[in-house]
């Protein structure tokens, strides 16, 4: 009996564990989703068309502050409960590379419909 017990509450626990996890997947999409939308109405704000390729990639490494800091921390939330026996300085190298990735994708889209102009 005590062993059903047992099994069961492990089952209960890893159950609970799986949904944290499947919840901070969520919200870390959610802030990636939330991060590129702003990025995406930069690019597509008529200003930036007239912007030089250096001044546009200012602005994209200097907009949407809340938005990156979200994705960030919502991103390193998950890689923590994803692996939590990672040191915390890689889960913060993975977000911080996340976010240079998604703004150099913008930053390229912009330079490629620079040159088709």
């Amino acid at each position: 009996m005590r062993m059903v017990l047992g099994m069961a509450l492990a089952m209960i626990a890893t159950g609970a564990l799986a949904d944290e996890v499947d919840d901070a997947h969520r919200l870390a999409l959610q802030g990636r989703d939330s991060y590129w939308n702003c990025l995406a109405r930069e690019y597509q704000n008529d200003g930036t068309k007239r912007m030089s390729t250096q001044t546009f990639t200012a602005d994209i490494q200097s907009i949407c502050p809340s938005e990156r800091q979200n994705f960030r921390v919502t991103l390193i939330d998950y890689l923590s409960q994803q692996n939590p026996n990672a040191e915390a300085g890689s889960h913060l190298s993975t977000a911080n590379r996340a976010i240079e990735l998604a703004q150099k994708d913008i930053i390229n889209a912009f330079v490629k419909r620079k040159a088709a102009n």
